[in-house]
């Protein structure tokens, strides 16, 4: 990903697009089909050579065309014929970040196969769902799982969308109005560079584009930040549910030889913020002045291969965080019931409603058997199956069905068909 932002192949992108303008306008016949010809064949730039010439001419699209036009000979007056700057700049950006997207949904794909295997393989292992971080009702650690690969799933198509509206090229001159080349010469021009040609412009593409572009990348930062937390919630001393791989000599803490911390989770987290960060600098740069200001520029330089390299990084992070996490299914059964059955008070709720209790009533008689259970660690099914009120109209055999892992748990199929499908 970091080659794609070096100098280098930005001034690559750069040269593809001037290439391609000489050969459409020499096909118009705007220029010399010889000097296309030259202009393609003996087209070549130096790095180094053109931020010597910027130094003097303080302008980089001029630097980058006179070291160009100076390799070509007599024919490079036509190199830039009828283009402004931002011809060449924003249509090149948009190859740029073309293959960086390209990268990205590699990553967001192969995130997507990891999360799958590891929903899949503890589709049924139990584990207590947490609200507010208290212990709520069961789930199992494959559904969590199975959130995210749904949450990836849309992240997919959300970056489909903002990358292909960031694949659109401009050839419409220092307004935007062709006085120079013409709509239809634009339209071939991106053709030929495997680009849409954007509907309207001004100077520059709009960068409302850019905006949606990085606040996407912002989103799927986000989510790889909510399965890292969740993870390192999950390692907690207290918790010890899953836990992220810890390899043979690593080192947990300089002062503490015990320590096992959750320092990729951590790093995933703090580098999401980042990108986050970068979102809003994006869509500061929505509103430029008129028909162009420069302000956008220099925040595009730091923001687009800051939030592509970091994404992609994170992506792989993350991929790797859940594909080799260690899973602690005995501990998971262990906290489940470490409240002596205190989740099971909704369905106990319903099913006394169900066979005719009032619902205020049976609520206050689940309610005080379960502060009793706070209060005194004893076992709520056995204070419940006690309880005269909740006796009036459930039989044992019915208070042991409302304490049934399988009942709460029975759906578990059912939407893994609809996320994963058959």
């Amino acid at each position: 990903m970091g080659r794609i932002w070096t100098d280098e192949n930005k001034f690559r992108c750069w040269l593809a697009v001037e290439i391609a303008a000489a050969e459409v306008e020499a096909e118009a016949g705007l220029i010399p089909k010889s000097a296309a010809r030259a202009i393609r064949s003996k087209s070549k730039f130096s790095v180094e050579r053109i931020q010597e010439i910027e130094q003097r001419v303080k302008h980089d699209v001029i630097a980058f065309a006179t070291n160009v036009a100076e390799n070509i000979g007599p024919a490079g007056r036509y190199l830039h014929y009828g283009l402004t700057s931002n011809d060449v700049v924003d249509t090149a950006q948009a190859l740029q970040v073309r293959e960086a997207s390209q990268l990205l949904r590699a990553g967001l794909d192969h995130l997507g196969d990891v999360l799958k295997k590891r929903a899949l393989e503890f589709k049924h292992t139990p584990m207590v769902g947490r609200t507010h971080g208290i212990h709520a009702e069961p789930i199992t650690f494959g559904w969590k799982i199975a959130i995210w690969y749904a949450e990836n799933r849309r992240n997919l198509e959300r970056f489909q969308l903002a990358a292909d509206q960031m694949r659109v090229g401009k050839i419409s001159g220092a307004v935007g109005t062709y006085a120079h080349l013409s709509p239809q010469l634009e339209a071939r021009i991106c053709k030929r560079l495997g680009l849409e040609p954007a509907p309207i412009t001004s100077q520059v593409i709009q960068r409302d584009r850019h905006a949606f572009y990085l606040s996407t990348l912002a989103v799927i930062a986000s989510s790889l930040d909510k399965i890292a937390l969740e993870i390192r919630g999950l390692q907690r001393t207290e918790v010890h549910e899953a836990e992220e791989y810890f390899s043979a000599g690593q080192k947990g803490s300089s002062a503490m030889p015990h320590k096992r911390n959750p320092v990729t989770a951590e790093q995933i987290s703090g580098l999401a913020r980042v990108v986050r960060a970068n979102a809003q600098a994006a869509l500061e740069n929505v509103a430029l002045w008129h028909e162009r200001d420069i302000s956008h520029s220099s925040v595009e330089r730091i923001i687009l291969p800051d939030s592509t390299i970091l994404v992609d990084y994170l992506l792989h992070k993350t991929a790797r965080l859940v594909e080799t996490m260690f899973v602690y299914p005995e501990r998971m059964l262990e906290n489940l019931h470490m409240l002596r059955g205190l989740i099971f008070s909704g369905q106990l709720l319903l099913d006394l409603v169900e066979k005719g209790a009032l619902r205020e009533d049976a609520y206050a008689w689940v309610q005080r058997n379960a502060m009793q259970v706070w209060q005194t660690r004893e076992d709520f099914r056995a204070l419940v199956e006690r309880d005269p009120d909740i006796a009036r109209y459930l039989t044992a055999h019915e208070i042991a069905r409302a304490f049934s892992l399988e009942r709460q748990l029975r759906y578990v199929s059912t939407v893994f068909r609809r996320v994963f499908g058959r």
